[in-house]
């Protein structure tokens, strides 16, 4: 077997493991409040928007899966066409999301910590939607460049793990807070670099700065949440809803 072929077949192993790992996740996340809500009781979704979103996020994970298998089967023309459906279901996942964390920082919501004002908290879920755009935004410029444009994706899904793994009902990790929902996508951010490093014998720059990016994006956060300028921001976007 060449280097590139055997690169390649790493490749599609790394990102099958990356792709059923996706999914454990979000169902590991979301069961018992949004997958299997019957099961657990709760309060209600707060509304059809909610569900909607929640409807669209799981067409992405699942079209992620997808793309992944049909690389890996060497279904590229499907996988390509697929990726004009996934450009469109980004932007609605975008104008939804946005929708839905304006209405949950104005009114609140069962999901955000209790003792974190909802307009503060908003800005967690607003930088998720902004990495994400950036992050496929990327992905889609860079798609006649495989290696840049699977890093790309790669971090898209890594962006969405956060606010899966915060509702993990596993007491000692939510106690830790933002170390662990923030801390183990880093670990995760690093460990993906350091295959890539290890494996190409050089960084994917590309990769190296969306990495950098979405890491940098999680103390941004923290640190705007509680200013007196966010306050204001928050006030204003909320106007709207």
């Amino acid at each position: 077997m060449t280097t590139s072929a055997a690169l390649r077949s790493f490749d599609r192993r790394l990102f099958a493991f990356a792709a059923i790992a996706f999914i454990l996740v979000v169902l590991a996340g979301f069961a018992r409040t949004y997958y299997l809500k019957p099961y657990f009781g709760g309060p209600p979704l707060p509304s059809l928007l909610v569900h909607v979103h929640g409807l669209l996020m799981t067409m992405w994970v699942a079209l992620f899966a997808t793309q992944v298998w049909l690389i890996s089967s060497r279904q590229v023309r499907v996988h390509q066409r697929l990726g004009y459906t996934g450009v469109g279901l980004g932007v609605l996942i975008v104008i939804t999301g946005l929708v839905t964390a304006m209405r949950a920082g104005k009114y609140g919501s069962p999901s955000m910590p209790p003792d974190i004002p909802s307009s503060a908290f908003m800005v967690i879920p607003l930088f998720d939607l902004l990495m994400f755009s950036l992050l496929f935004g990327a992905a889609v410029y860079y798609r006649k460049r495989p290696a840049a444009h699977k890093s790309l994706m790669l971090l898209t899904a890594i962006n969405f793990v956060p606010p899966a793994i915060a509702r993990i009902p596993i007491t000692p990790l939510q106690n830790l807070g933002p170390l662990w929902f923030f801390g183990f996508p880093t670990v995760l951010i690093l460990v993906c670099l350091a295959i890539d490093w290890r494996r190409r014998g050089q960084l994917n720059m590309v990769f190296l700065a969306g990495s950098l990016l979405l890491v940098a994006s999680y103390p941004a956060r923290l640190v705007l949440m509680g200013s007196a300028a966010w306050t204001q921001f928050a006030l204003w976007l909320t106007s709207f809803v």
